[in-house]
């Protein structure tokens, strides 16, 4: 399958901001990522998100607290849209697609865009591994194995693209508008 934008974007996690960096800079770029504070990344990102074509993919540092960012970030790009009734969903399933990334991405940063298209609302997450997803069976009681469950509950449709610098997880959710 492939993603949204595969063909007009880069394909590397670091596009958008460190994207930006010349080559020889970019461990640079990088290093002044990772000492951004959570408040810092969504102070950075927020405007950029909520042009309504979507285009910029932003990134963030591989670490736990880049799921409750995205979180965030979705939630402000959401309202901004007007896309009220998505905002539960939207915010819960880029959390667990984040978290997923940070879990078993081996990367140091993590894409992050939210595109909206006739009808549909997409949320990707790239990262550097090129090994896909997969489902596995929670362990009653335990806290892991819920989170591709969740999206494959709560999404209209989800899946995964090989990209040549990794993956792209993705899911969409359809926009009931008011009639």
């Amino acid at each position: 399958m492939a993603g949204w934008g595969e063909a007009e974007q880069s394909s590397h996690p670091g596009s958008g901001l460190l994207g930006d960096a010349p080559s020889e800079n970019r461990p640079l770029a990088l290093a002044a990522l990772e000492r951004l504070s959570p408040t810092e990344l969504e102070q950075v990102y927020f405007g950029r998100m909520c042009e309504q074509d979507g285009s910029d993919e932003v990134v963030l540092p591989s670490r736990p607290q880049s799921a409750s960012v995205a979180r965030r970030l979705v939630l402000s790009v959401l309202q901004s849209w007007g896309l009220h009734q998505l905002l539960e969903a939207g915010e819960l399933l880029a959390g667990e697609l984040i978290a997923n990334a940070v879990r078993h991405a081996a990367g140091r940063t993590i894409g992050l865009q939210v595109q909206r298209r006739a009808g549909w609302l997409r949320v990707e997450v790239r990262d550097s591994s090129r090994a896909l997803p997969c489902r596995i069976v929670a362990e009653p009681g335990g806290e892991a194995g819920y989170g591709l469950q969740l999206v494959d509950d709560l999404a209209d449709r989800w899946g995964a693209d090989l990209l040549p610098r990794g993956k792209a997880v993705w899911f969409e959710l359809k926009i009931r508008e008011r009639g």
